[in-house]
């Protein structure tokens, strides 16, 4: 006599309480679970590519200040500058194309007629 003799051959039980799952539903009883809840996110975060901040000269500075004294309201511009990343070193350099609104010398930003703000001691291209 075999071990499972005895419920080899009864009929397969069917719940009179619960209804028959569907397919997807059985399956995703089976699915992967999150076991370290934010593991994932702390990866992709770390592989995110940063980059590092160029520091400029002096000479680069002065050309940059120069530039920031010639522009004028609704001139045309191309500003390369930097965005800190909020989250870890580095950041990102982001060119934009605008008409300058201001030069804000108060809070040190470029204004745009978009309203972008640009902060002045990020600038380290300015194309006009």
């Amino acid at each position: 006599m075999g071990n499972y003799d005895d419920i080899i051959n009864m009929p397969h039980h069917v719940s009179t309480k619960h209804p028959k799952l569907s397919m997807k539903q059985r399956a995703a009883q089976f699915a992967p679970f999150a076991a370290l809840v934010g593991y994932g996110d702390a990866v992709n975060e770390t592989a995110r590519f940063t980059e590092d901040r160029i520091e400029l000269t002096s000479e680069e500075k002065s050309i940059i200040n120069n530039k920031l004294k010639e522009l004028q309201n609704n001139q045309k511009v191309t500003v390369t500058y930097f965005v800190p990343d909020l989250k870890k070193s580095g950041g990102k350099y982001v060119t934009i194309i605008g008409n300058v609104k201001k030069i804000d010398k108060n809070n040190q930003y470029l204004v745009l007629t978009n309203k972008k703000e640009i902060p002045l001691n990020e600038i380290i291209e300015i194309i006009y």
